[in-house]
């Protein structure tokens, strides 16, 4: 919320919780329109299709036009990250995985968590590679 203000703006608790509780509301509101989806296919999964369907469905197009985004660029990101850490220890060196990890952190920073837990992952097969190329 506060990179949409201009720095010297303040934002009260109050504002904060009303904006939480709208969030929550749109939340389920979204959620509760892809459940009925899932149900009526006799699915029990919900994925990231039935979220934009049901955003496309309930009017909300422009967010799910920037969700289709987000989603496309962070399956993306996701499966540029699995390559880098399933590739055989043997096939590179420390300086390459960090290095690829780098690019491909880099390019999507914005992602957060999800790519935290990824770096921590990478930075684990470094160590790992790293005790292997010891070895030989």
């Amino acid at each position: 919320m506060k990179r949409a203000l201009p720095p010297q703006a303040k934002v009260s608790k109050e504002s904060k919780e009303c904006m939480q509780e709208c969030v929550s509301e749109f939340i389920s509101f979204i959620t509760s329109q892809a459940s009925d989806r899932c149900m009526r296919e006799n699915r029990k999964t919900l994925n990231g299709e039935d979220i934009l369907w049901s955003m496309y469905t309930l009017g909300f197009e422009n967010y799910a036009e920037t969700l289709k985004i987000y989603l496309a660029k962070y399956r993306q990101l996701n499966d540029e990250i699995e390559q880098l850490l399933f590739q055989e220890p043997s096939q590179l060196t420390s300086e390459d995985i960090q290095e690829q990890f780098t690019q491909v952190y880099n390019e999507g920073s914005y992602f957060g968590e999800d790519l935290e837990l990824s770096q921590n992952q990478a930075n684990e097969k470094l160590q790992n590679t790293k005790t292997l190329s010891s070895l030989n």
